[in-house]
Parts: structure tokens; C-alpha cells; sequence
């Protein structure tokens, strides 16, 4: 995809997914302003793209708004335009993954007011920048395959993990809410999509591992390149046209 001269903020860019769409996007020529809200994964991210005046880090939690405006107008100085953006922030508190019958209402709301609230606040404030700007703008956000079907929990039997019923609430509604976004700017220059990943490899418990693998058509469990190139093509002026939409990829898991 071609991205040249274009800036595209990355949130969560220090994490598993966001640190190869940052390095994606350089590839295809884009400048990016990497975000992120832990210290440690922004100073790893600064030491790999020092000297590079393509790359701007900067540190940015979406759950605050004035942090994201701070990053937002940072980002804009320092490149002259921002023309998209990833979300791939996963923010949580510590009790977040309890089995369902743990997890209480009052960590199931913070939760929820965590997770899909920050990526409310991020859409919001883009969208103030898109229309202020009155330039081109295309937000992808990252939702996943358990915002559109049930949860296969055989999958996770005499394993230690489980299919959190924040997660699915939240990525469910990111859907609709990317839709409420959609035709709320309709007649302006900006546009959301979402792009909905199976499970990405993270040393996860082999026998579950196995068990999601049969699931599948052939690779199975994803890495990160091969998310990449749906959300290069959603910021690219190839998708101009593109709003509102979910892109499912996780080789058939949920056929």
C-alpha cells in the first residue's frame, strides 16, 4: 500500500500488534506518531527509531482526554497533518479475565468504561481534528472475531484461561458504535472502519492452541503480519470509500 507523506498515529504502538503496523506503515512510506501509555514500551520504541524524524513517540493514555488532546496537537505540530490513525489499546484494570461467574458489576463496568470508553474518546477527538482540519481522515480500529459470534468455550477446558465477558461486550459494541460514528460525520472527509483479528500468538497454552488450530482452514492462531495489510489498505486512499465496516480475518474460525 502506498503511504507516502501521509501521517498515521498508532496507538498502543509499543504492544505485540502496534509495534509491526508502526513498522509497517514506514515501510509504505508513511510517517507515523507512535502512542503509547506504558513508559517501558515507549522507551523500547524510541531507542529502535532514534535519529528517524519519521517517527514521533509519544506517550498517551486514550482514557484521559486531555492526554489525547496533548498527543493529538503534538502530533500535528510536529507533521503538519495527521491523515489516520490505529487503535490497538487493550486498557484494562487488574481484575480484568475473571470467569464469568467472578466477575463482579463493579469491575465489569470500570471495564467497560475503560475499554469502550477510551476508544469513544479517541473516535470523539478524531473526529474533532477531521472536521476542523477538513482534510481526509481514516480511523481503524481494532475489534476481534468475539465481538461477532459467541465465545467457543470448549476451547479453553483444563486450561487456565478463558474468553472474557468484558472483552466480547466491548469489541461488540465498537461495531456498532464505528456504525453510530460512521453516519454521524456522513458528508464529511472522515471515515472508521474496524478490522477484527482471530487469536494472535502470544505463547498461549499449547492444548488450547491446538484445539483453536482445528477450528481453522490452515494457519490457524494468526502473528501480526498477517492483520497488517487489511489495516494498511483501510488507511490508504484504495479504501476511500470504505465506512462503518468490520473486517473479519481468522482463516475461517468463525465459519
Amino acid at each position: 500500500m502506498n503511504l507516502d507523506n501521509k501521517t498515521m498515529i498508532v496507538v498502543g504502538a509499543g504492544g505485540r500488534l502496534g509495534q509491526v503496523i508502526v513498522e509497517s506503515i514506514l515501510k509504505a512510506g508513511g510517517n507515523v506518531a507512535a502512542i503509547d501509555s506504558h513508559p517501558q514500551a515507549l522507551e523500547k520504541l524510541q531507542i529502535e527509531y532514534k535519529g528517524q524524524d519519521r517517527v514521533l513517540c509519544l506517550q498517551g493514555d486514550i482514557t484521559q482526554l486531555l492526554s489525547l488532546q496533548n498527543t493529538l496537537s503534538q502530533a500535528a505540530q510536529y507533521f503538519t497533518q495527521i491523515d489516520g490513525a490505529v487503535n490497538t489499546a487493550y486498557p484494562h484494570n487488574q481484575h480484568y479475565g475473571q470467569s464469568f461467574l467472578d466477575v463482579t458489576y463493579e469491575n465489569f463496568s470500570e471495564n467497560m468504561a475503560l475499554h469502550l470508553g477510551g476508544y469513544f474518546l479517541f473516535m470523539q477527538q478524531c473526529v474533532k481534528y477531521a472536521l476542523a482540519a477538513k482534510s481526509k481522515f481514516s480511523l481503524v480500529n481494532l475489534a476481534s472475531i468475539y465481538g461477532s459470534i459467541a465465545p467457543r468455550f470448549e476451547l479453553y477446558s483444563d486450561t487456565a484461561m478463558t474468553m472474557p465477558v468484558e472483552y466480547a461486550a466491548i469489541k461488540a459494541a465498537l461495531l456498532h458504535l464505528v456504525k453510530y460514528v460512521t453516519a454521524y460525520t456522513k458528508g464529511s472527509k472522515f471515515r472508521v472502519n474496524c478490522v477484527s483479528p482471530g487469536g494472535i500468538l502470544a505463547e498461549q497454552d499449547k492444548q488450547f492452541l491446538q484445539r483453536y488450530n482445528q477450528c481453522c482452514r490452515e494457519k490457524g492462531m494468526l502473528e501480526p503480519k498477517d492483520v497488517v495489510g487489511a489495516i494498511l489498505f483501510l488507511l490508504s486512499e484504495d479504501s476511500d470509500f470504505i465506512c462503518g465496516q468490520n473486517i473479519i480475518i481468522d482463516d475461517g474460525f468463525h465459519l
